[in-house]
């Protein structure tokens, strides 16, 4: 209703909600019909869109593909997520929903297991230090400082983090985003003849191997580098261009490794260029400007849009004290299970 109000508009074609959850969760589908039915909208057209934790993401892109081939005028795209009904091992089994069950997940791994072996792995192969990955957790917690919508919005140490609970050896506890609730919505409208506002200038989604084992890299989200080859070159946009960055941390070694993806830092340079500070809201290259999954929160199928809508506040000025002066370009990335599927957004000030 928010998103509604600050469109000024009541007429909508389409709705698309994105969840991961309400099925394990909360037994419930069917999240279209009922969305519409709740906001005062029956007989909309209305569908649910699942992607895991890149559900978001993914129901953007759907959306704007509506409005961009003429058969909508005006699109809402609502994510929600209500983890907090689920018991620890509830929530655990359905996030490990976004991995194969029955030659992965049924062994008991976590999808915090899963990155656990990544950050493992990218230690030993770059020499990059526990120190310097933890660093990540740290830069979101500093950046959501001062934000009113984040779960977390307070400084945490990097030995605070490092002598919290080994949540899955050599990742700890406070290197992993919280449980949360949440919903974020956007109105997609025809750019044609508005002469203020944010203009979507590209959306991509791709997929990698379902199976870690069936990847190249162990250490490359290839969804990623192709989501965000093709949303840069569809937006004619270089990443020296981009001045607000939302990237998927669900633990810190996933948001390491979506920098280096997506071709902003070099492989095996993105924990060192974390913990150098350059992704502070006054650093090279501001990410997380609200504190990311670990901070602000994640509540996996509303993840993606809230990325989406905190790129929008930045690029409207309406950002509060986690403003970054000047930012013209935006681009927010979601990720799907560990790097299966990658929805990448690029946005334009008008």
């Amino acid at each position: 209703m928010k998103a509604i109000d600050d469109a000024g508009m009541r007429e909508i074609d389409a709705l698309y909600v994105s969840n991961m959850g309400a099925a394990p969760l909360q037994g419930q589908l069917q999240l279209g019909a009922m969305m519409a039915d709740t906001i005062g909208m029956r007989g909309v057209a209305a569908v649910r869109v699942e992607a895991a934790s890149a559900s978001g993401g993914v129901a953007f892109h759907e959306g704007v593909k509506a409005v961009a081939s003429g058969m909508c005028d005006a699109v809402l795209v609502g994510g929600v997520e209500k983890m907090s009904d689920g018991l620890p091992e509830e929530l655990s089994s359905a996030i490990a929903m976004s991995e194969d069950q029955e030659y992965t997940a049924y062994t008991g791994v976590t999808v915090v297991g899963l990155s656990a072996l990544l950050h493992r792995l990218y230690m030993e192969r770059y020499g990059a230090t526990a120190k310097e990955v933890a660093m990540f957790a740290v830069r979101g917690h500093e950046n959501a400082v001062g934000c009113p919508h984040a779960q977390y919005p307070f400084r945490v140490s990097v030995d605070r983090v490092l002598a919290s609970p080994m949540e899955a050896d050599p990742t700890h506890t406070l290197e992993c985003s919280g449980v949360g609730d949440g919903a974020a919505a956007v109105i997609l409208v025809p750019a044609d003849g508005i002469e203020t506002g944010v203009e979507v200038a590209s959306t991509a989604v791709a997929t990698d191997s379902y199976y870690l084992e069936g990847r190249k890299d162990l250490l490359e989200f290839d969804a990623a580098r192709k989501a965000s080859e093709r949303a840069l070159n569809a937006a004619g946009v270089s990443h020296s261009e981009v001045d607000v960055l939302e990237v998927h941390d669900d633990t810190t070694i996933t948001g390491v490794l979506s920098l280096e993806s997506l071709g902003f830092v070099e492989r095996g340079m993105g924990a060192s260029y974390v913990a150098g500070g350059n992704t502070t809201r006054g650093g090279e290259l501001p990410t997380n400007t609200f504190g990311g999954l670990k901070a602000r929160g994640d509540p996996l199928g509303a993840t993606g849009l809230y990325q989406i809508c905190e790129v929008v506040m930045q690029l409207r000025r309406e950002a509060g004290p986690c403003q970054v002066e000047g930012a013209e370009v935006g681009m927010a990335q979601s990720l799907g299970g560990v790097g299966s599927t990658c929805a990448v957004s690029v946005l334009r000030r008008a």
